[in-house]
């Protein structure tokens, strides 16, 4: 970024065609990103295993209205795209645990961004919909 533009965060800086090819879309590593953070689970487990391994189990508890199903196909998808490590202890049964690997943990930061934002900017968000509700 030039110093004339420091101010302006580097995907607003951006230069989009317009109207932007469904296709470049489709391909962009933030909308790849968003899909598996912005779905209903994947934001509560990387929390979660950002503060300790978790075992499946203490998952499931931890986590009141998921299903197995729901938190397998989310523990999955996250050790698929590397951010996630599933490791297996020779135990009897076999101990399956759960952890951020460095690229997970790097998640922390920016997911704490967006955090403290939405909790800083949730009475206007909510004052907004009112209005907008209201006109309707």
């Amino acid at each position: 970024m030039s110093a004339a533009n420091i101010d302006v965060p580097s995907m607003v800086s951006a230069d989009l065609p317009s109207p932007v090819p469904a296709r470049e879309y489709e391909e962009c590593a933030v909308t790849d990103v968003l899909r598996r953070v912005g779905d209903k689970w994947s934001i509560l487990v990387i929390v979660l295993l950002g503060k300790r391994p978790h075992r499946f189990n203490e998952l499931h508890r931890g986590i009141e209205t998921i299903s197995q199903r729901m938190l397998t196909r989310t523990l999955r998808a996250l050790t698929h795209d590397g951010l996630v490590r599933r490791e297996v202890f020779p135990t009897t049964p076999p101990t399956v645990e759960y952890s951020l690997t460095p690229l997970g943990r790097s998640l922390l930061t920016p997911l704490s961004a967006l955090a403290d934002w939405a909790v800083e900017h949730q009475p206007q968000i909510a004052a907004a919909r009112a209005t907008n509700d209201a006109a309707v």
